[in-house]
């Protein structure tokens, strides 16, 4: 299931009219992974919200990636899931065995990460859905957001991307065993100790990469902080087969949404290649943190997660200069 196109979900969120900010760190309007209310002095809340349709052939896999997938949000700020919420979409005559290998594979997620599922909300629905609302803690002055890249900092991205070729590739049974076991294994690996040690190294900014693909929430993170971002195509992690399968043709309908959404606002050298400029615009699913942050706690920060790599630095933004430069 594809987000609705960023750029009209924009247009309507800017219409909205304005709300009491008492106590709120973080809101909606700077498209951040989460929302962070302050309770004292000492504690917040961060919460969110995520679900979609099934990205696995198995029931048990499609609960594990949905749970990743919205703790993701929380880890991105900083902050700690403690609960969680189920959202089900289910049709009334459906297997429910089925249903409870995917409510299985959620909680097991869920109950690994120390975070108790309390309830949940489900609908008759043809089209299956899943997913999760979870709430966290945080100390207010230790929030991470997406507003904060400096000059100077390098991005750290802590996954390769890929999934939304490759989940395409799997649905047209055209995915090599080789992909499904990569895209399985990263989709299900948490970003906890990625959180853990972004928050013990330092990062001026972070966010998680998901639906808008790696450019839509880099663009994002950019604008957000007032900066340009350079990207090395060539130093981006990439699942196996991602490119010989977007050059099949296994796209997503979020390459053009994503691609809409961040406009001229993208500059591509002439070396960067089609293929490898929808890889870049992938819409993913359970991604990894791209983090701007010190060389330093880089260096840290990739000695303590095994998949990830610096892929691009931040640098001062120049007028109408593009908010974001791949090479």
């Amino acid at each position: 299931m594809a987000k609705l196109a960023p750029s009209d979900l924009a247009q309507v969120l800017s219409k909205l009219p304005p709300q009491s900010r008492e106590n709120v760190i973080v809101g909606y309007e700077t498209s951040d992974d989460a929302g962070v209310m302050r309770l004292d002095d000492e504690t917040a809340l961060v919460q969110t919200v995520d679900f979609f349709t099934p990205v696995s052939d198995d029931p048990f896999v499609y609960g594990q990636v949905a749970a990743v997938n919205a703790l993701n949000d929380v880890y991105a700020m900083g902050g700690r899931p403690l609960s969680a919420l189920s959202i089900v979409c289910y049709p009334q005559k459906g297997d429910w065995d089925i249903l409870e290998k995917i409510l299985l594979g959620g909680q097991t997620m869920m109950n690994s990460e120390g975070v108790v599922i309390l309830g949940g909300h489900s609908v008759d629905d043809q089209e299956m859905k899943f997913g999760y609302a979870v709430t966290g803690t945080i100390r207010p002055d230790r929030v991470f957001t997406n507003a904060g890249a400096k000059p100077g900092d390098v991005l750290v991205l802590t996954k390769p991307i890929g999934t939304g070729a490759i989940n395409t590739a799997i649905k047209r049974g055209a995915a090599s065993e080789a992909a499904v076991e990569a895209v399985t294994k990263t989709m299900t690996a948490s970003a906890k100790e990625a959180s853990k040690a972004m928050c013990e190294f330092g990062a001026n900014a972070s966010t998680d990469v998901t639906g808008f693909g790696l450019l839509g929430h880099a663009f994002e993170m950019a604008k957000a902080s007032n900066a340009a971002f350079e990207i090395e195509s060539g130093s981006v992690p990439l699942l196996v087969d991602t490119l010989e399968l977007i050059a099949q043709g296994m796209l997503t309908r979020g390459d053009k949404n994503n691609r809409a959404y961040t406009g001229d606002t993208v500059e591509f050298a002439a070396s960067v290649s089609g293929v490898m400029q929808s890889a870049l615009f992938d819409p993913q699913t359970a991604g990894g943190l791209l983090i701007s942050t010190t060389s330093e706690a880089a260096e840290n920060i990739l000695k303590r997660v095994e998949t990830a790599r610096v892929i691009g630095r931040v640098k001062a933004r120049a007028g109408d200069a593009a908010l974001i430069e791949v090479s």
